[in-house]
C-alpha cells in the first residue's frame, strides 16, 4: 500500500506559516522517506513526503533493502549449502541377510571353479544375464570361426577341463571399455583382469620365442622385434587380418575412426583375447593364434631392429642353430614338453 502526502507552506506576512496535510492510517507498518529534490530555484518552499506501507505477505519493492538482503541470503544458501548430499553409489545400503549373502556366493562362477584358481579369478563375479547371453547368441559363432575353434558350445567339456569356460572368457574379452556392456560391474571387472593377464602373456610368449630364435642377440634388438609385432599402432592391422573388426566395432567402420578412438579398444580386446586363450589352452595355442590366425611374420621388414655396430659374437655351444632358425612350432613343442 503506497501513500503520498504533500506539505505546502503558505507564506503570508500577516499570519504564521500554515501547512496543509492530508493522510490516511494503514494497519501495516509505515516507512517514511523524505525526498528533498534539488530545485533550480533555492527559494522554493514546496517539498514532498512519501509514505509507504509494506504488507509482509506481499512482495517487497525492488529497491527495498529488506528484499536485497533476503535475495542475498537465498543466493548464499543456494551456492553454498550447509550439507552436501552424497552420491547414490556412496549411500550405505542395509547389509544382506545370511541367506541371501550365501546364495550370492554360491551363484558366483568364481567360487564354482576350485581346481583352476587363476582361471576362476578372471571369471565374472556373478552369472551372465540376458543381455550377456544375447551377445553370445549373436556374435559367438563368428568369433570362434575367425579364431579357428569348433562352433560347439564349450559346455561340452568336462569340469576338469579349463576349456569349459572358454565361451564365457571369449565373451568377456570383446567387452572393451568403450562398448555398451562395460557399465555392468561383472563385465567390466572380468574384462580388465583378462587384458591385464593377456598383456604379460604376450610379452612372455614373444620373449621366449625371440630368445630361442636368436640366442646371441642383445635384448635391445629383440625388444624392437616385439614392439614391431604387438605395438599399439600395429594391433588394428592384426584385428582386421583375422576379420574381428566387426566384433570390436559393431556399429562403426574401423578404418574411418581416428587413432584415439580406434587403438585403445583394439588394444584392450587384443590383450584380453590372449588372456582368455592362455587360461583355457595354454601357451602353445597362443603361438598358433599369433602366427596362424593373425598372420604375424617375425621376418617382416617393419619388425626388424635397427642396424647396430657390434663385435662379432661367436657362440660355439649353439653351433646347431647356425643355419636354422626356430619356428613357432618348435618353440610351442618345447613349451609343451616342459
Amino acid at each position: 500500500m503506497d501513500l503520498s502526502s504533500s506539505f505546502i507552506q503558505v507564506s503570508n506576512p500577516s499570519t504564521y506559516n500554515n501547512y496543509s496535510f492530508s493522510s490516511s492510517v494503514s494497519q501495516f507498518p509505515t516507512q517514511i522517506r523524505l525526498k528533498i529534490p534539488k530545485f533550480s530555484f533555492p527559494n522554493s518552499r514546496n517539498f514532498h513526503v512519501l509514505a509507504v506501507a509494506v504488507d509482509p505477505q506481499q512482495e517487497l519493492p525492488k529497491n527495498s533493502p529488506q528484499r536485497l538482503l533476503k535475495e542475498l541470503s537465498e543466493r548464499k544458501r543456494a551456492t553454498s549449502p550447509k550439507k552436501k548430499v552424497p552420491p547414490k553409489r556412496f549411500i550405505l545400503r542395509p547389509p544382506l541377510d545370511d541367506k541371501r549373502l550365501a546364495q550370492r556366493f554360491l551363484n558366483s562362477p568364481q567360487l564354482s571353479l576350485k581346481s583352476f584358481p587363476l582361471l576362476s579369478s578372471c571369471l565374472p563375479s556373478s552369472r551372465l544375464n540376458n543381455a550377456d547371453k544375447a551377445w553370445i547368441e549373436e556374435y559367438m559363432l563368428e568369433a570362434k570361426q575367425a579364431l579357428g575353434y569348433p562352433l560347439e558350445p564349450s559346455d561340452r567339456f568336462g569340469d576338469d577341463n579349463p576349456a569349459k569356460q572358454f565361451d564365457t572368457l571369449l565373451y568377456m574379452a570383446f567387452q572393451h571399455p568403450s562398448c555398451e556392456r562395460t557399465n555392468a560391474r561383472h563385465v567390466r571387472s572380468a574384462h580388465s583382469r583378462l587384458w591385464f593377464l593377456g598383456q604379460y602373456v604376450l610379452e612372455l610368449g614373444l620373449a621366449e620365442f625371440f630368445l630361442q630364435r636368436y640366442p646371441r642377440e642383445a635384448p635391445g634388438p629383440m625388444r624392437e622385434r616385439v614392439f614391431g609385432l604387438i605395438g599399439k599402432r600395429n594391433l588394428p592391422r592384426w584385428i582386421k587380418a583375422a576379420s574381428l573388426q566387426n566384433l570390436v566395432f559393431p556399429f562403426d567402420d574401423m578404418d574411418k575412426l581416428q587413432r584415439k578412438d580406434r587403438e585403445p579398444p583394439v588394444k584392450s580386446v587384443f590383450w584380453a583375447l590372449f588372456g582368455a586363450i592362455y587360461l583355457c589352452f595354454g601357451m602353445p595355442e597362443v603361438y598358433r593364434v599369433l602366427f596362424e590366425v593373425f598372420g604375424m611374420d617375425p621376418e617382416a621388414e617393419d619388425c626388424q631392429p635397427k642396424l647396430r655396430r657390434q663385435l662379432e659374437d661367436v657362440d660355439y655351444v649353439s653351433v646347431e642353430f647356425e643355419g636354422k632358425k626356430l619356428s613357432w612350432q618348435d618353440v610351442a613343442d618345447t613349451r609343451q614338453a616342459l
